[in-house]
């Protein structure tokens, strides 16, 4: 990169610790820390929304699939599309009503209110494991992407993206989030869309031109295999339905209104990004048809493509994309052992400072466990389907039922969520191992399998619930 570009690069990270300093002063309460106060308005929770979900699998991942393998690379940003219209419809209201009904500051919580606290332990075992992988996948992607900007090792380029996260996420809270995911998605549609799009028709000619350069395959949206499309879209979009990160953006907006608007408001940002991803890997694949490896690709794209000034906006746009969603899964880590570990079993009785405090150094953390799987692996998107697969096979089930099915009783919730996580676990262990057989179906079948029959079952044998606090 030029020295403009350098400049412009390191004055966004500047940017993000600042931001990050002046929420941390602005902060009163463990509820601005975890959930903002609960007054975020719709195009606020819009922008949670997308800084949350559009992170390095989607711009970075998604452009190294479409160049590797065609448009078929695009169903992961589609699958959230179609996971925002979801539970916005069907679970943003009812999440929002609930959690101020009883003030909940995170999913567990929200679990136990439903079930019992052994429940919630799972449910927290589960969230933990999912949101550590979802950090590490983006602190991989945007290590590989530093990695070819400043020429650095896979190693520093890592520890120079986490540190910034942690820092700007640990000190500031929920709060630092919403400032800087302000700043971020605004960069994002404005690097990616804006500026994106042009800039690689200009270079790689028309949708036309593209196509009658590269082969078939890359226009065909099933060509990676539709057993593990199904995979993705399904993991993903029920993660929506489980994803502590989605209860904790609706427990932070101001009304019910507001956390379902929000939400359907984000499908129309999330669109136009799925288009700007798939187009500048396609780009990319018509001008280094040759390149060795996917994941470098659109940063080597904006390196050579891009004009002085443009490529440094570019840049700081897709780390924009890569730092919003990392920040918020921190956070949610961290907030899952500072709420529902420390103060739920540990210290009950911890004073609001020192619990502010906590959730700082949980931050930290938290931040440090994905930094370390994210330099054991590298495939983003991987990465990032492990977490997924964990959240969704154990907890949706279970979810839906504490919302929309009374008849469920605790002890089928736990032992519907802990088989569930137990059988994705061992799966994923025994198809690493190469055992085949019937351990090269994805792990979110049988994960989905053992949590469906379990639920049903011990309900038909005990179908009355437990008693709680009425919904």
């Amino acid at each position: 990169m030029g020295v403009l570009d350098t400049i412009i690069l390191f004055a966004y990270l500047a940017l993000m610790v600042g931001l990050g300093f002046y929420a941390q002063r602005r902060q009163k309460n463990i509820e601005d820390y975890f959930v903002a106060g609960r007054r975020m308005g719709p195009v606020t929770i819009a922008c949670l929304w997308i800084a949350a979900w559009i992170g390095g699998a989607a711009v970075v991942g998604t452009s190294s699939r479409v160049y590797e393998f065609g448009v078929t690379g695009v169903w992961y940003v589609v699958a959230q599309a179609i996971g925002c219209l979801l539970f916005g419809l069907f679970m943003a209201k009812r999440v929002k009503q609930l959690g101020d009904r009883h003030q909940h500051l995170t999913y567990p919580a929200f679990i136990e209110q439903h079930y019992d606290n052994r429940t919630r332990v799972v449910a927290t075992v589960s969230t933990v494991l999912a949101y550590t992988a979802y950090t590490a996948g983006q602190f991989a992607a945007a290590a590989a992407m530093l990695q070819v900007l400043l020429g650095w090792e896979y190693g520093h380029a890592l520890l120079l993206s986490g540190a910034i996260v942690i820092l700007y996420t640990a000190i500031g809270g929920y709060l630092a989030v919403t400032y800087t995911d302000w700043v971020q998605v605004a960069l994002l549609l404005l690097g990616v869309v804006v500026v994106g799009i042009p800039v690689a028709i200009s270079q790689a000619g028309s949708w036309a031109d593209m196509q009658a350069v590269l082969p078939a395959t890359h226009y065909d949206l099933g060509a990676q295999g539709w057993d593990r499309i199904a995979a993705l879209v399904v993991s993903m979009v029920l993660s929506f339905f489980v994803g502590m990160d989605s209860f904790s953006r609706c427990f932070a907006a101001r009304d019910p209104a507001s956390a379902r608007t929000g939400t359907l408001l984000a499908i129309f940002m999330i669109l136009p990004l799925a288009v700007a991803a798939m187009w500048l890997g396609l780009a990319s694949a018509v001008l280094y048809p040759d390149q060795a490896g996917s994941t470098g690709i659109l940063t080597t794209f904006v390196l050579d493509a891009f004009p002085v000034g443009l490529k440094g906006l570019m840049v700081i746009a897709i780390l924009s994309a890569i730092m919003s969603t990392a920040d918020i899964c921190i956070l949610t880590a961290s907030a899952n052992y500072t709420r529902d570990i420390h103060q739920r079993y540990i210290q009950p009785d911890i004073a609001p400072r020192a619990m502010l405090r906590l959730g700082t150094l949980a931050s930290a953390g938290a931040g440090l466990l994905a930094l370390l799987m994210a330099w054991k692996m590298r495939d983003i998107i991987d990465i990032l389907q492990l977490g997924f697969t964990i959240n969704s096979a154990a907890l949706f089930l279970p979810t839906i039922a504490a919302i929309y099915w009374d008849r469920v009783s605790a002890g089928a919730a736990f032992w519907s969520i802990s088989a569930s996580l137990a059988t994705v676990i061992i799966w994923r262990v025994a198809a690493d191992a190469g055992l085949g057989g019937l351990f090269a179906i994805d792990p979110l079948w049988p994960g989905l399998l053992v949590s469906v029959v379990l639920l049903l079952a011990l309900t038909a044998l005990a179908p009355r619930r437990v008693a709680r606090a009425a919904a």
